[in-house]
């Protein structure tokens, strides 16, 4: 899961994995993390972030912010997104956390998302693939997550805790029973 990484390193280049959370849901922001590990770095995350549980998340969440090098995020709302699209506040979720970071890196490595200015090596399943990418991945899913539960607290008809915005039949059902909040994102089919 160093692969990538390795080879930039044993060049004594610093990378930074970059990923984002909150693409496809219906509601709330997409968040984008950067995320700088030491030099060989023994890999610690086995298989696709994604498919860790909630705890298992919490806890990596706490060991990255504590042992990596820098880390880094960004939050992109819905408002931004209905304007430049999904795709574009993305990108500039991913460029804002990098600039987060306040620390020096050569290379980025990403899940897929080509990003202009920097090196940047867009790997298919690069969270699956790369340490950086996938400590990134779990950096922007608790940190969306916390924000899609504190959400709750202004949209307690919603169950954003639940399903975090996702279009779950749920989410759907709720919607068409309340409506729409001001997090919703108004460019997607709701």
């Amino acid at each position: 899961m160093v692969d990538y990484e390795l080879g930039f390193w044993e060049k004594g280049l610093l990378v930074a994995g970059v990923d984002e959370a909150g693409r496809g849901p219906l509601a709330g922001p997409v968040v984008a993390a950067a995320v700088i590990l030491k030099p060989f770095t023994e890999p610690f995350i086995r298989g696709d972030s994604k498919k860790l549980s909630p705890k298992e998340r919490e806890e990596l969440y706490s060991f990255i912010k504590e042992t990596a090098v820098a880390v880094g995020t960004a939050v992109v709302d819905s408002a931004v997104i209905d304007r430049i699209n999904i795709l574009n506040a993305t990108k500039l979720a991913m460029k804002r956390a990098l600039e987060d970071l306040k620390h020096r890196f050569d290379v980025v490595i990403t899940d897929y998302v080509s990003l202009e200015g920097v090196n940047c090596v867009p790997l298919v399943r690069g969270d699956e693939r790369s340490l950086s990418c996938a400590c990134a991945s779990v950096i922007a899913k608790v940190l969306r997550d916390r924000i899609m539960e504190h959400y709750h607290d202004f949209f307690p008809l919603h169950a954003f805790p639940k399903h975090k915005g996702y279009p779950t039949q749920e989410h759907r059902e709720l919607i068409r029973k309340f409506g729409v909040t001001e997090i919703h994102r108004r460019s997607f089919r709701l």
